[in-house]
């Protein structure tokens, strides 16, 4: 790999610019903590999460503890946010876990994080473009008869998003808090039919302990850490927001509180109005369209076809919420030269990174029509879901928890310097033990991974898809390494851009 591939030319590395575009930073002071919170939410899709998530869960684990996964889940996830909130206050760096992980572990970690988030992001956001592509074509076909290819469904979507990712940003924040109100009113209406309706009463099934740590429990909270993917991405925005030094820690605790309650409480109404005994069964019957089933008994067919639509809105708010986080981490590699410099630009008029959004929209498209090539042959109406969106986002998953296990190290290793300004709790014991939580979390999806993307036994996607997110950060380290015994001065600003100390 060259150093002109990487860096980019000489000129450039001393901050050349374009002349229709600037690299001077992102539109900044346009979020604040109410819209940063719905976005972050959206990136974990709330209606998709319950409707589909929680239901294949019941499925492939057949435990009743799944609502009890989130609860265990959001206190590791809570206590993982207190140390990044705190190390948010100094690191404003559109590449958050990469400038975190830069200045907590060391830049050869940070540089392999880097290119490792870019493919677990890719990956979160192109696999929910082949459920898009599913659950639309389905849509069409169901109301008006249509039968149009998914792939084409998923370029319609693919089309939206790229417009939306070089729109100001905080226009993005206003369509995406308007779709997450209207997924939590739906999901709102369904927990209180299935608390209404509970055949076998109300009930602490699904809560208690011995329902969940049981054999299957590494899956089952290998499956739910999926539905908070996304949470960590306040950090991201906090060149953009309108306090950097409080937004994106406020908004960080508050999000991944609200989503652990909320999809512990909706999970627990789906065991309760399925009853105990018929969750498990009818989750293994119906899967992902349970939800909907349960629906159109209990409900106006009107509802359901809403609830329908706002599944559709719900994975497009996903995409848009990932799109511009991949976007974010394409400027600040190309702000800190481990990239090509032409990603860092921006648009003068909307202060997008339209460099990082072209190059994600660029990425999905290959990979969308690479999908419908090979699955032109295939039968299964399902295609789009078992491969693209299985594949991508269990690879999403995988490299993202890894990456916030080395994040709350970082948080540990940053923090030390700062002993005079927070406790030994919020510097050392929160972030501990939430490290410990997700390296244990992280081995679980390493050791379940075949049942995550549906097969048994062992197979070469078991370690190809994993070896697809390791690879490139192994490389990153290693031209870290590189970069630190021959260009000193260019390593020296790995990691810096826009951060504050």
């Amino acid at each position: 790999m060259s150093t002109h591939g990487i860096l980019g030319t000489g000129a450039e590395a001393e901050g050349t610019t374009a002349s229709s575009h600037s690299r001077a930073g992102l539109g900044a002071r346009r979020i604040g903590t109410p819209a940063l919170v719905f976005m972050i939410i959206a990136a974990s899709a709330p209606l998709t999460v319950v409707a589909g998530g929680v239901p294949s869960n019941f499925a492939v684990t057949g435990l009743l503890g799944i609502p009890l996964s989130f609860v265990v889940l959001g206190i590791i996830l809570v206590l993982f946010a207190i140390g990044y909130a705190a190390m948010s206050r100094h690191v404003h760096n559109a590449g958050a876990f990469f400038a975190y992980i830069s200045k907590g572990l060391g830049k050869p970690v940070g540089m392999g994080a880097a290119l490792t988030a870019l493919v677990a992001y890719n990956s979160m956001q192109i696999g929910i473009a082949g459920m898009f592509g599913f659950v639309f074509s389905s849509f069409l076909d169901s109301l008006f008869g249509l039968q149009v290819a998914w792939w084409i469904c998923a370029l319609i979507a693919w089309v939206i998003v790229g417009l939306m990712g070089i729109s100001r940003v905080d226009f993005s924040a206003k369509v995406l808090g308007i779709i997450v109100g209207t997924e939590f009113l739906v999901v709102i209406v369904f927990d209180i039919i299935g608390f209404s309706h509970s055949p076998e009463g109300v009930t602490a099934d699904g809560l208690l302990p011995d329902q969940l740590f049981a054999p299957g429990v590494g899956a089952a909270l290998a499956f739910s850490i999926a539905a908070f993917m996304g949470f960590e991405s306040g950090a991201i925005y906090n060149e953009e927001v309108k306090d950097p030094k409080r937004t994106a820690g406020r908004a960080t605790i508050i999000a991944v509180s609200i989503i652990a309650v909320f999809y512990a409480f909706s999970a627990w109404a789906m065991t309760v109005g399925e009853g105990a005994s018929s969750v498990v069964g009818r989750s293994q019957k119906f899967g992902p369209d349970l939800m909907f089933v349960f629906l159109g008994e209990h409900a106006p067919v009107w509802f359901v076809d809403l609830a329908n639509l706002l599944f559709l809105t719900s994975l497009l708010a996903a995409l848009v919420a990932f799109h511009n986080i991949v976007a974010r981490y394409f400027f600040a590699l190309g702000r800190d030269r481990v990239l090509p410099t032409v990603l860092a630009r921006t648009s003068r008029r909307t202060g997008a990174p339209v460099a990082g959004s072209l190059a994600q929209s660029g990425i999905a498209l290959i990979v969308i029509l690479v999908f419908a090539f090979v699955g032109a042959g295939s039968e299964d109406p399902l295609f789009p879901v078992v491969t693209l969106f299985t594949w991508l986002t269990n690879m999403g998953a995988f490299g993202l928890v890894l990456l916030m296990a080395l994040t709350a190290l970082a948080v540990v290793g940053f923090l030390r310097s700062h002993s005079r300004e927070y406790s030994l709790w919020t510097r050392a014991i929160a972030p501990g033990l939430s490290a410990l939580g997700l390296i244990v979390l992280f081995m679980s999806i390493v050791i379940n991974f075949n049942v995550l993307i549906g097969l048994e036994g062992t197979s070469v996607l078991s370690w190809l898809l994993p070896a697809i997110v390791l690879v490139p950060g192994i490389i990153g380290t290693a031209w870290a390494l590189v970069l630190r015994a021959r260009r000193p001065q260019l390593y020296a600003g790995v990691g810096s851009g826009g951060s504050l100390g």
